[in-house]
């Protein structure tokens, strides 16, 4: 035995038949193919994937209730080329009405008229981004904010009142407007917080219940001479707003978006340095982690309940603030929430409560409200079939294992599998 095949000491002598290859173990994958597997696996690619399959989910349900297809398919098997093309030029045709409502319309002359379908779905992401905001902060506490519905009408109340009955200064108008509107939502989620905290309330059951009461408050008022009921009218409708209180429009009146816009991306802005620069926002997620951990840590998580639920109930409060001061300028009624409560928490999910993603989902919803209706009107389409395409949202996302098995996606922090034939990698040297 030569001395390049001596054991050396402590080190066991090798075993290895006669005639077969020496074997050495073959390096682990480097860092950059982990990071591209995590990446694949991610949360952010299960949104994606999770938006493409409700796409083609939603394409599917075009498809079969079109005319055209249905038609085609009574002779499906003397010409099949028939049905297929039908049902190509059903969903293409949906999707294509729906981009251009949405995004931009390649039939309108000129760019400045092309492009103001996106700018109504920036205005139709404007309330959706801030209600999102507001759920996805309470996410990350470890609460489910279903309250939307009342925080917003609590604040299109509190800044309508403020809008119409309250002449001040350009400027200073449209700010204590805003302020009190978003004090009041604060307001309505803080008493979510406050019986959370202190008596052990499931802050769901606790949002419903006042969900009902907020709607019936503003129905009463709106009712009520002298409250928020216009001057000399019997509609349950509030007066419209002062010019001083509307938020200006962002590029001209041939568009229907405002500041309110930039407002949402503020308060996007606040939300990332909130959660992820904040010591606030360190005891956010050390008490979304583990309440009792966050405890045993010194947090007092009953303060943290209380303020998670005041920043919640203020930023979905703007949502409310933008639909009366940007949206609705002639007055509004009780329905002045559009379903953007419960939409904020789909779109909280999609943005896994994380700011840039609540915005990019905000905008992906929006782009679906302001594009189902030119879908509609241009190929017949159900304008349910959107609400279809976001349950379906919400389904896939909450199910990534089926998400994953679909496309064959691998799990973040997990190793390639050897090959099954050949067993574990080997590079054979003679």
């Amino acid at each position: 035995m030569s001395d390049a095949q001596v054991p050396q000491q402590g080190q066991l002598p090798e075993t290895r038949e006669p005639g077969q290859p020496e074997t050495k173990p073959a390096p682990e994958g480097s860092r950059s193919q982990q990071v591209i597997r995590d990446i694949m696996g991610g949360n952010a690619m299960i949104s994606v994937l999770a938006v493409i399959l409700a796409l083609i989910v939603g394409a599917i349900l075009i498809a079969f209730t079109d005319k055209d297809v249905q038609a085609a398919s009574g002779y499906f098997f003397s010409r099949p080329g028939d049905t297929f093309k039908a049902i190509w030029d059903a969903a293409s045709g949906a999707y294509s009405a729906l981009f251009q409502g949405s995004i931009y319309n390649f039939r309108r002359p000129g760019f400045a008229a092309g492009i103001k379908p996106l700018t109504e779905t920036l205005t139709f992401a404007t309330p959706l981004i801030a209600a999102g905001l507001g759920v996805a902060v309470a996410f990350r506490v470890g609460l489910f904010n279903i309250g939307g519905r009342g925080q917003m009408l609590v604040a299109a109340g509190a800044s309508g009142y403020v809008s119409f009955a309250w002449p001040l200064p350009w400027g200073i108008h449209l700010i204590v407007a805003v302020v009190v509107g978003m004090l009041a939502g604060a307001i309505w989620g803080g008493i979510v917080g406050v019986l959370k905290a202190y008596t052990g309330a499931h802050e769901v059951i606790v949002t419903i219940m006042l969900n009902y009461i907020a709607f019936y408050l503003i129905s009463f008022l709106l009712r009520t001479p002298g409250a928020l009921q216009a001057p000399g009218s019997t509609n349950p409708k509030s007066p419209a707003a002062l010019p001083t209180a509307v938020f200006p429009d962002l590029f001209g009146p041939q568009y229907n978006l405002h500041w309110g816009f930039v407002v949402a991306i503020a308060a996007t802005v606040y939300v990332w340095y909130l959660i992820n620069r904040s010591s606030l926002g360190f005891q956010f997620r050390a008490v979304g982690e583990n309440p009792h951990a966050a405890r045993v840590a010194g947090i007092n998580v009953k303060k943290i309940y209380i303020f998670a639920m005041l920043i919640s109930g203020a930023l979905v409060g703007l949502a409310g603030v933008a639909q009366v001061l940007g949206t609705v300028t002639s007055g509004f009624s009780s329905g002045i929430d559009a379903s953007i409560g419960f939409d904020a928490i789909t779109v909280a999910l999609l943005g896994r409560s994380k700011p840039l993603g609540v915005f990019i989902a905000g905008v992906l919803f929006g782009a679906l409200k302001a594009g189902g209706y030119s879908m509609q009107a241009a190929q017949g389409v159900p304008i349910d079939i959107v609400l279809v395409v976001q349950s379906l949202i919400v389904l896939f996302i909450a199910a990534p294992p089926l998400v994953r098995a679909i496309f064959r996606l691998p799990i973040p922090g997990t190793k390639a599998r050897p090959s099954r034939l050949n067993g574990p990698k080997a590079v054979v040297t003679k």
